[in-house]
């Protein structure tokens, strides 16, 4: 019998009523949908971070490097074609010698994929403040610039490679001519991107960060034309007149252009402060068909 217009099968077992509600297809189709399209991040790093690492790990490992060989191997480091007086033996010297050859690469091989990361950045970066210019003139220049910087880059980074791997006691005349293309690939490339700069930003930085980095560059490649002179001379002084310390001196010379590239390319920590690298699934949704690399939320 019942007595309030509810069947047994719509009680629960204490008698209370229950509430069934019945979920429709367009309603699971709904949430199946969002579910698809909900953003996953799988990792993220701080780009800033990114940056230390790149510039403290071969920096730690060209220290470690030189106090070890310095230490326990000082007649090999020291060791010169002219068999002159010499104290400060040069990077190729410490890291040609074994074990801190192998130390060296493989501390270059984990670095030069953030490097290429980096340059990548960089190249979507600039291309995005160029496309937001409106003047046609400088637009074309600054996108000229842009693909010499992005070259130089490569290039650079290429070189990098190419030195660390093909040791000077193994094979010095290819050694040596792959440093020279690293040497010119870098202070060009410094010097192109000041010049983008000056085409992005005429009337000079935008914001005090910009300004420091700027600053921060300007001044690490005037350091570095100072000691390319030096290690110049001195490697002249060296090579063909043999003159007691003429190596230490270059080799100083060397250490200063070391760690005046450093320096330079460490103002990316600057130039992305608050940046982070993320691999996410369903990131697509994010992206606008006319920039699929660089791109900015509405």
């Amino acid at each position: 019998m019942q007595t309030d217009g509810m069947s047994d099968a719509h009680k629960n077992v204490d008698g209370m009523p229950k509430f069934v509600t019945e979920s429709t297809p367009s309603d699971a189709d709904d949430s199946r949908k969002s579910t698809s399209e909900k953003l996953f991040v799988h990792l993220i790093i701080s780009f800033r971070d990114l940056c230390k690492f790149t510039l403290f790990l071969p920096l730690g490992t060209l220290f470690v490097c030189f106090v070890s060989a310095y230490i326990f191997q000082p007649d090999e480091v020291h060791e010169t074609h002219c068999r002159v007086y010499n104290v400060i033996p040069s990077i190729s010297a410490i890291t040609g010698v074994s074990p801190q050859r192998y130390l060296w690469r493989i501390s270059i091989a984990l670095h030069i994929g953030p490097r290429f990361v980096i340059a990548f950045v960089y190249n979507n970066y600039y291309r995005m403040l160029i496309n937001e210019l409106n003047d046609p003139v400088r637009k074309k220049r600054a996108s000229r610039l842009l693909n010499v910087v992005y070259c130089l880059n490569l290039v650079e980074i290429s070189a990098l490679c190419g030195v660390t791997y093909i040791s000077n006691k193994e094979n010095y005349p290819l050694h040596e001519k792959v440093f020279i293309l690293f040497m010119t690939s870098s202070l060009s490339y410094m010097l192109a991107t000041l010049k983008l700069l000056k085409a992005l930003q005429p009337n000079g930085p935008q914001t005090v960060q910009e300004d420091s980095s700027l600053r921060y560059k300007r001044a690490f490649f005037a350091l570095s034309i100072a000691s390319t002179v030096g290690l110049i001379l001195f490697f002249m002084k060296h090579r063909f007149f043999c003159h007691d310390l003429a190596f230490s001196w270059f080799a100083l010379c060397e250490y200063i252009v070391a760690f005046s590239n450093m320096g330079f390319h460490c103002t990316t920590m600057m130039d992305f402060p608050t940046e982070d690298f993320m691999i996410a699934k369903n990131a697509n949704r994010y992206r606008k068909q006319q920039a699929s690399i660089s791109w900015k939320l509405d």
